[in-house]
């Protein structure tokens, strides 16, 4: 393998390093389209800070967010990012609601 490619997962790891991003990120896999409002409800934190992870994992190129009247659906497109998302959380399932 080239290092190319271990720098790109490197970054990718870093990025999805923080518990909200990989939260998103996954969140994003199981449910594609979903807008900051719907985010910031699921995670509890403010809506600036939604904004703030996505715009970290827009900058590494691992989600796309396609405006649709007022609001931004956001989606995840990074085919090596969608396979790190799965290996990292397969064999955890989704925790219970509070």
């Amino acid at each position: 393998m080239e290092l190319e490619t271990y720098n790109e997962v490197a970054e990718l790891l870093k990025v999805l390093g923080h518990p909200a991003r990989l939260c998103i990120a996954d969140g994003l896999l199981k449910n594609p389209g979903c807008n900051v409002t719907f985010m910031q409800s699921c995670l509890s934190i403010p809506q600036s800070t939604v904004s703030q992870h996505l715009a970290k994992l827009k900058a590494a190129h691992i989600i796309e967010g396609k405006r649709e009247g007022l609001e931004i659906k956001y989606k995840v497109v990074n085919p090596m990012a969608i396979v790190l998302i799965e290996v990292l959380l397969k064999n955890h399932p989704p925790s219970p609601s509070k």
